[in-house]
């Protein structure tokens, strides 16, 4: 049996390849949208992906399972699980508690493990070429290494009204249930890591076992003790403010996400077009470059969405399709990167990329204000926003500043003031940019604390020294 872990550090995401190199047929659970990552897998190991499936309707990513079945011929297996409100919207075949996907001699079995989600499906694998006992556990966002899915976010994020209490006795009953009966050498191997908001306090080992998580995780001594009260408490206390987009991939996944088909490469495009584009307001521009040279000047109403490790969380931030189809030309230094960040734009249904230029002359362009933090007392602010995580602002923050995520604040602009300049900050500058780049665009005057609040403490260190 092969089984590949392929992990996407931007949106703290993992999925998996798993092959039969018997038969030469692979199951990839999870996938996202930019599948030539398990292509090239099946290539170089000669197998052919003949079925896809997803533990469950993702909230954090636009999920890639149609894409890689449209491209591949494979079968589409989703939950069946849930009831009613969480049944899938397109063709697939439904999979309830202990059906199974075979590969050979590889047996996937469906685990209806609810708490994160109600149809949430975790996967039993045996590989029968080697034992008849289950070996792994790929468990979604169920159990993580160190943490468990948090039962919240349809309450955050999708319109949900107190269903994280059922949600989290439904984890309750899923630990004792389907995870502490399995044997401790099963292998836990989860679909989020460190960084994710899928949880609160998720670890970055990439794997576990049940019997590690069973004697070492928060919520062990909980079970252990049958303290369902305690445990509901803990678990809901402290989880990380989740962003706003979140709504939005929660619905597209469970209709069913747009297929892409092959995309062609991005065309460089001449920027006498996208000046004219942009003076008709036909297009937005994307400024990929790290937010110290934005604030030494870029195009006139940009967006900063810097190229990198979190591209797509950022652009979740920043861009909200629903509401502005206007194309997007990408700011980057070559076509390669420029891909690049349509391949992360595209994990969060950013779609709609014109095409992209290399460097702003002959466009307009727009330096953006910054504030030094001494001047920040004596300066006339209609609100000092910080962007941070609600977690970030009550461990220490500038007095008198009001906390809004910059995962949320595109959306909820009606908790901001009309009029007046608004100074907003974050911990670094980069998520600042980010947030202040969108609020622009959306038509407030945004000015940026210099350095954020790691610039303001230090600041503060020398007054006080």
């Amino acid at each position: 049996m092969l089984l590949e872990r392929i992990y996407d550090e931007d949106l703290a995401q993992a999925s998996y390849f798993i092959g039969c190199q018997a038969k030469g047929e692979a199951l990839v659970v999870d996938a996202r949208r930019d599948i030539q990552v398990y292509q090239d897998l099946a290539a170089k190991n000669g197998m052919k992906i003949t079925a896809v499936t997803e533990t469950h309707i993702h909230a954090d990513y636009l999920s890639g399972t149609r894409e890689l079945a449209a491209a591949t011929g494979a079968a589409i297996y989703v939950s069946g699980e849930g009831g009613p409100d969480w049944q899938y919207e397109f063709e697939a075949e439904r999979l309830l508690d202990q059906s199974t996907i075979t590969l050979g001699n590889i047996t996937a079995t469906a685990l209806h493990t609810p708490g994160h989600t109600p149809e949430h499906l975790s996967f039993l694998v045996t590989d029968g070429a080697f034992s008849d006992k289950p070996g792994f556990l790929l468990s979604g966002d169920f159990v993580f290494s160190g943490d468990l899915g948090r039962p919240d976010l349809l309450d955050e994020a999708a319109g949900g009204i107190d269903t994280r209490f059922a949600g989290a006795h439904d984890l309750f009953v899923s630990l004792q249930e389907k995870f502490l009966t399995l044997p401790d050498y099963v292998q836990v191997y989860p679909g989020h890591g460190a960084g994710s908001a899928c949880g609160k306090a998720l670890g970055a080992i990439p794997s576990s076992t049940v019997g590690y998580e069973r004697s070492f995780a928060w919520w062990g001594p909980y079970l252990e003790a049958n303290d369902e009260a305690g445990f509901v408490e803990a678990l809901l206390d402290g989880q990380p403010d989740a962003h706003a987009y979140f709504g939005r991939m929660k619905r597209e996944n469970r209709q069913g996400p747009a297929l892409l088909g092959e995309r062609a490469p991005l065309a460089e495009l001449a920027t006498a077009d996208v000046a004219t584009a942009l003076a008709a307001d036909d297009i937005g521009v994307v400024d990929t470059r790290p937010h110290t040279q934005v604030h030494q000047g870029t195009v006139s109403g940009a967006l900063n969405i810097p190229a990198g490790t979190k591209a797509a969380s950022y652009g979740a931030w920043a861009v909200d399709p629903e509401t502005d189809q206007r194309p997007l030309v990408l700011l980057a230094p070559d076509s390669e990167s420029a891909m690049e960040m349509w391949d992360h734009l595209i994990r969060v249904g950013i779609d709609n990329v014109a095409g992209y230029v290399t460097s702003f002359e002959g466009l307009p362009t727009y330096t953006p204000q910054t504030l030094d933090p001494a001047d920040l007392a004596g300066f006339d602010a209609a609100i000092v926003l910080d962007v941070r995580n609600k977690s970030e602002h009550t461990a220490g923050h500038i007095p008198g500043s009001e906390q809004l995520n910059a995962g949320r604040v595109l959306w909820h602009t009606d908790q901001l003031p009309a009029d007046g300049v608004i100074v907003s900050y974050c911990q670094s500058g980069v998520r600042n940019s980010v947030a202040a780049s969108a609020l622009r665009r959306a038509g407030f005057d945004v000015i940026e604390l210099e350095g954020s609040y790691a610039g303001w403490s230090s600041w503060k260190q020398t007054q006080d020294a």
